[in-house]
């Protein structure tokens, strides 16, 4: 499995976090002192990696979570086709397909080299070189 546990209180702004079997990258944490009873918490607010939702959990800071382990490749465009990408990542040779994000529609072109992320068995095109 590509997923390591961690204690909540060891997550910061900008790492990534498994929220609801969906891989989130941290964009927010708070956290309230201790009462008279009980421990201090932590709310996490997250944004999907792969759908852009927005989540949040509450915990206390001494908890274990679970965190996505990411591997950030480059590989070489092979294709176009409508919304999806034809994608060879440049160590392994490797072919797959992945959709194009939005924002990276008109900059991407046959031929050219890009970064994607991939975790939990998906692929993320991340951006063009």
């Amino acid at each position: 499995m590509s997923k390591k546990v961690v204690e909540v209180k060891n997550l910061k702004v900008g790492k990534y976090v498994i929220i609801d079997d969906e891989p989130s990258k941290i964009v927010n944490i708070s956290t309230s002192s201790p009462g008279k009873h009980g421990s201090a918490k932590a709310r996490i607010e997250a944004i999907g990696i792969f759908d852009n939702q927005k989540r949040s959990i509450v915990k206390p800071v001494d908890a274990k979570i679970e965190i996505p382990i990411i591997d950030k490749r480059t590989a070489q465009v092979l294709a176009i086709m409508g919304d999806d990408v034809q994608l060879m990542d440049l160590e392994t040779y490797e072919t797959f397909e992945t959709p194009i994000p939005e924002d990276l529609k008109d900059r991407i072109a046959e031929g050219s080299e890009v970064e994607y992320i991939t975790t939990m068995g998906k692929n993320k095109l991340m951006r063009v070189k």
